[in-house]
């Protein structure tokens, strides 16, 4: 019986799943989510996090094993990436000091926390990979899209293999395999530049007034409960207080429109938001051409039926598998947090960790 946890630190949100394992069969899962925006909340509040998702999921159990992906190291928080990932990596060897850690890279290996010190770009940013890994066990062929709060990864895989052309968040926003549009957290004004207002184009403001959150609150694709990141302003996550932001887009506000016209608004971000995801897509499938004939997406992430779901449509994507059937509703919000800690079971247990079968 093996008893492992993975962890996705990010800037905005850490993810943990606690996972029990026997003979190559999950037995036992249980996931966790914590908005933690790492640059505002202080870097030194860390461990106090790891430690309350541990205690959320695994309580005092005896860990065999921490997976560990890191994307925090992009946050301002750091000055350099390497400077965050030794940060978050003292943190993790804190929190967990008697278990042994193992540290995803880009290249679908498990590091030591020494080694991954050594080579710190190689782990920077690695979480796509343990989703792409975990999906890959499932379906060979096949291209994942997944939205989480902030960014949306398109990830190929090929013969039960990952097979990203990037390996940095650089190269990975070049070739569109990186899309930083995101359920919650992308701010209106780097959807859309202009917006139908009583029939006329309006420029929109730059400033951060609403984010994705307000529109998919506006539009019921998810609930308050889902809109886990913080508003722009401070105030609540109701209809109207979202309303009230989006407004405010276009320097208006809900005593110059009424709500029919600010769920307009929303429609129109909400379809180029749609737009842009299906650009990145669109341009991975074109460089690949080997997955043409499949035409099978899997989508992830909290964003995965209200966006990922229809961006694989708007590019011609006939089968569409929703990642919630595979490992459940939760897992799917937190995959690489998941995906991460089935890598670390494989290896402990030498053979590949799945579920049950139903």
């Amino acid at each position: 019986m093996l008893r492992v946890l993975g962890l996705d630190i990010g800037g905005a949100n850490t993810k943990v799943t606690y996972i029990k394992t026997n003979n190559g069969t999950v037995n036992e899962q249980r996931t966790a989510l914590e908005y933690f925006p790492i640059w505002k909340d202080r870097k030194e509040k860390l461990p106090q996090i790891l430690e309350k998702l541990k205690q959320n999921v695994a309580d005092s159990t005896t860990l065999d094993g921490v997976g560990v992906t890191i994307t925090a190291e992009l946050s301002d928080a750091y000055m350099t990436k390497k400077e965050g990932i030794n940060h978050v990596l003292d943190c993790v060897t804190k929190v967990f000091a008697d278990v042994p850690i193992f540290v995803l890279d880009v290249n679908t290996k498990m590091l030591t926390v020494k080694d991954s010190r050594m080579e710190p770009l190689k782990v920077a940013s690695a979480n796509w990979v343990a989703t792409g890994w975990m999906i890959s066990q499932f379906i060979k062929n096949c291209i994942i899209v997944d939205v989480g709060s902030t960014t949306t990864s398109i990830i190929l895989v090929i013969n039960g293999k990952v097979a990203a052309t990037g390996k940095t968040d650089l190269e990975k926003l070049q070739n569109g395999e990186l899309v930083y549009s995101g359920s919650l957290r992308t701010n209106v004004a780097a959807i859309v530049d202009a917006i139908p207002v009583k029939g006329k184009m309006t420029w929109v403001s730059s400033e951060l007034f609403a984010q994705s959150g307000d529109v998919h609150l506006l539009l019921n694709h998810i609930r308050q409960k889902d809109y886990t990141a913080e508003t722009c302003d401070g105030r609540g996550k109701t209809r109207k207080e979202a309303a009230a932001r989006l407004a405010r887009v276009v320097c208006a506000d809900t005593d110059m429109l009424n709500e029919q016209e600010i769920v307009a608004i929303a429609k129109f971000v909400y379809e180029r938001q749609i737009e842009q995801i299906a650009a990145g897509l669109k341009q991975v499938c074109e460089k690949k051409q080997s997955i043409q004939g499949e035409k099978m997406a899997v989508v992830t992430g909290l964003g995965r039926n209200f966006l990922a779901r229809k961006a694989a449509e708007k590019v011609g994507f006939n089968q569409i598998i929703d990642m919630e059937e595979l490992i459940g509703a939760e897992a799917a919000i937190v995959s690489p947090s998941v995906g991460v800690a089935l890598m670390v079971a494989t290896g402990l247990e030498g053979k590949t960790v799945k579920w049950k079968q139903s």
